[in-house]
């Protein structure tokens, strides 16, 4: 090809770029194939002369180069255009779109080409995001966004900065330039970003080759996406946190038709919490360099943090809520297979905030005994709380029920003090007490005993640490505890 000399004279000429759209001749728009018929020279990538044979006029010079080759191609095309030549350059998709056209308009500037010289004009495409969006259904019906993952001309850290803003917006993203021979990493890399930010089962789509013979589409979700099974001919669309499956389609909802319930038939309340916990997973994801890791998962603990934070729209639970490995996981279990049939709780509001269709569901009653007729004689007898007393009474009655402590202090300190000399083993502790007044070390004693010893095993503990704490959130992490067969698909509310 021969460089353009810079004393050309253009006169009034013009360039057409035509976006062609992925590949099927379905998807070439009218405006595109007159641009292409009408033109005496196409200037384009040889790829892609394959799907435009039947609309080159006859006699036009067809200019193709390879890969890699976009600034020689537009350099073509001006020096055709000087010389007056009809000059069409196509590009695959829609030309706007990591296509042709930002380079001849940033071309023609460069040579200071005025628009009064030569005319540039750009004919739209189907661009290949839109075409596998309609292979997969409807996976772009709300806010969304474009990401490549080519870091030729565009730093991987701006690549990535530009990932987080996707996540953090909760955006649906279409990803182009996925993967390649020498350029495999990022898309893992991506994964790792969305998954800190999005629930596991957010619907991912990827086509290959859309709109040509060996097209191939395929729906999945994130936590099943396998990056290495696409490469540079691939586009993939990741869903938002309102996108859904549903009979083998990927759909996005436009997002202001409220009033109407989920796929899955949850109520107003229910999908008001989903969305609720959808954003507490996105602003975890923009303050916490690692809030998503699969034994977090798996334990349960991020579980019972998404509830905390539901419940105090308090961020600082993240630092503050300790638990015990695999305390949730493991108390769940207890709670579904009938080893647990009781929780006590040391006031009547942690008793009310517990989800009675959760009880009725897995048949385990709450009891708490701060008004047995009793205690407050035990209280007076033995000079302690009427608390205290409540627990020691407890304890007598139901030695292996799950205990929720969300207000009294001295009711964890009666429990602690009844473990460590081997009067009471129970199946857990959830301790969420509150206030200024052996707040901090009752937490203490519990987190010691949490580990177990020779004669006695480890306690499931869920923790508030520090002053902070309370009957709501007491409840709430026994609601996670009861939950906990959602945590994978976040979708809490159940039994609301």
């Amino acid at each position: 090809m021969q460089e353009l000399e810079s004393d050309c004279i253009f006169g009034n000429m013009k360039i057409t770029i035509a976006g062609i759209g992925p590949g099927g001749p379905e998807d070439i728009t009218p405006a595109a194939i007159s641009a292409m018929s009408e033109a005496d020279a196409v200037v384009g990538y040889k790829y892609y002369f394959q799907f435009i044979a039947p609309y080159v006029r006859k006699g036009a010079m067809c200019v193709d180069t390879g890969m890699k080759r976009e600034r020689e191609r537009a350099a073509e095309a001006l020096r055709l255009a000087s010389e007056g030549h009809r000059v069409c350059v196509i590009s695959s998709g829609d030309a706007g779109i990591y296509g042709m056209a930002p380079l001849m308009f940033e071309m023609a500037r460069k040579r200071d080409i005025s628009t009064a010289d030569l005319h540039i004009e750009v004919v739209p495409g189907v661009s290949s995001f839109q075409k596998a969006a309609a292979l997969l259904g409807a996976p772009c019906g709300h806010d969304l966004c474009l990401v490549s993952l080519s870091d030729l001309m565009t730093p991987w850290e701006v690549i990535e900065r530009r990932i987080r803003a996707a996540v953090e917006g909760d955006f649906v993203t279409a990803i182009y330039n996925p993967r390649s021979m020498g350029r495999w990493w990022q898309l893992h890399r991506l994964c790792e970003l969305f998954l800190a930010g999005r629930a596991a089962t957010t619907p991912v789509g990827w086509v290959r080759q859309a709109g040509r013979p060996d097209q191939s589409v395929c729906l999945t979700t994130l936590a099943d996406f396998d990056p290495d099974e696409v490469d540079m001919f691939t586009v993939v669309l990741i869903g938002n946190s309102q996108s859904y499956i549903a009979d083998g389609r990927f759909i996005t909802p436009r997002g202001y038709f409220r009033e109407s319930t989920s796929p899955e038939g949850m109520g107003v309340g229910r999908e008001i919490m989903t969305e609720s916990f959808a954003t507490i997973v996105r602003e975890l994801a923009s303050t916490s360099a690692d809030n998503n890791t699969k034994a977090d998962m798996e334990s349960g603990r991020r579980w019972a943090l998404l509830h905390a934070i539901h419940t105090t729209a308090d961020f600082d639970m993240e630092r503050l809520l300790w638990t015990s490995p695999g305390a949730v996981k493991t108390l769940h279990e207890l709670c579904t297979s009938g080893r647990v049939r009781t929780i006590i709780t040391d006031v009547t509001m942690a008793a009310a905030g517990i989800r009675r269709g959760a009880l009725q569901r897995l048949g385990i009653k709450v009891k708490c005994y701060l008004h047995d007729e009793r205690v407050a004689e035990m209280a007076a007898t033995h000079n302690i709380t009427r608390t205290q007393a409540g627990i020691r009474l407890a304890v007598s009655e139901h030695p292996d029920a799950l205990y929720v402590f969300g207000n009294a202090p001295t009711a964890l300190i009666e429990l602690c003090t009844l473990i460590r000399c081997g009067e009471v083993c129970p199946a857990g502790v959830v301790a969420a007490p509150v206030g200024f007044v052996h707040v901090k070390e009752s937490k203490h004693m519990l987190r010691a005993l949490a580990g177990g010893n020779s004669t006695r095993d480890p306690i499931p503990c869920l923790i508030v640490e520090g002053r902070k704490g309370g009957s709501n959130l007491a409840a709430t992490l026994t609601n996670a505890i009861l939950t906990f067969n959602d945590a994978a698909a976040t979708g809490p509310g159940r039994d609301l």
